[in-house]
Order: structure tokens, then C-alpha cells, then sequence
């Protein structure tokens, strides 16, 4: 595929395909179809994904904490083998820090297990690009998931960028 990315908000009709790139990531915790089915429906306005040619090709998938309206929470970025390297997550993070700050978002989290060195270098280059803080923290021991007969696992770490403030 080739051509220009057009972001923007994900549609009920793309979850079957974020799935698709998700599993063949095979670095996410894959969620189950109807997950992202229902999260392209429910929270497209905190999520975005990019297309080449009408097709979806990466996303980043995010909610707003309802504990803390002023946060949200990326739970997955995600992009197509055939678009790597040419910089989609973080223009992706950027359209999506742009949208959510517009709606009263001054920080953004995320969880990255310690080995995960791509998403932590994604991150901190996000909160470089934003002029921004970037903290973290163990949220969650390798103990506290259930063992899964295929390992267990990583502990995941709390990432949180901010304040946010429109570039």
C-alpha cells in the first residue's frame, strides 16, 4: 500500500481490521474482535486510526478516565508491517494529543511493559515533541495478572505525559 495517511476518528466497520493489525503486531495483548468492534463504536472520539487508500493501516486506541476527565489513557498503538518506519505512530499520538487537548485532556497515560524498549522511546519522544513531562511508575507486578500457562505476565509500567497544552 502506498499513498498519504488520512487520520481520523475509527468507525465500527474498521474494529474487525485494528484486530487484525493488533494480532499480527504480536507484541500487544491481543483483545478479542468484539472488543475492538465496540471500542471503534464507543470511543472513537478518544481514538484514531490512519488509512492509506480508504484502509486502515495503524491506530491508537484511547479512553478518557472517567475518575479523571482531565486524562486519558492509551491503550493500544498499533501499525501495519507495511507502514513502519515511516514515523505513523507518532503522527498518529500527535493528531490524537491535538484532538483530546481541544476537549480538555491535559494528560495522556499509557502502561508499557519494562522490555518494551520501541513504545517507551514512542512515548518519551511524544512528550519531547510536546515540551512536556513524561513520569513513571510500576502500576502492575507480574504477580498481580493471572498466571496464563504460557509464561505469566511482564510487569507493566505507568507512563504519564503532561500537562498538555495545543502545540
Amino acid at each position: 500500500m502506498s499513498g498519504k495517511h488520512l487520520i481520523e476518528s475509527p468507525t465500527k466497520a474498521d474494529g474487525a481490521t485494528l484486530w487484525r493489525i493488533a494480532r499480527d503486531s504480536q507484541k500487544l495483548d491481543l483483545n478479542s474482535a468484539y472488543a475492538y468492534l465496540l471500542w471503534c463504536r464507543d470511543f472513537s472520539e478518544s481514538s484514531v486510526v490512519a488509512r492509506v487508500d480508504g484502509a486502515a493501516v495503524g491506530f491508537v486506541i484511547a479512553y478518557r478516565k472517567p475518575a479523571e476527565p482531565e486524562a486519558a489513557l492509551v491503550w493500544q498503538v498499533a501499525v501495519d508491517s507495511s507502514q513502519r518506519g515511516q514515523g505513523l505512530a507518532g503522527r498518529l499520538l500527535d493528531q490524537l494529543g491535538e484532538r483530546l487537548v481541544d476537549s480538555g485532556v491535559r494528560y495522556l497515560e499509557t502502561t508499557i511493559t519494562p522490555d518494551n524498549e520501541a513504545s517507551i522511546r514512542l512515548f518519551a519522544s511524544f512528550a519531547k515533541r510536546w515540551n512536556t513531562d513524561l513520569a513513571s511508575s510500576r502500576l502492575f507486578e507480574a504477580g498481580d495478572f493471572p498466571e496464563d500457562g504460557e509464561g505469566g505476565h511482564a510487569p507493566e509500567d505507568l507512563y504519564r505525559i503532561g500537562p498538555l497544552a495545543r502545540q
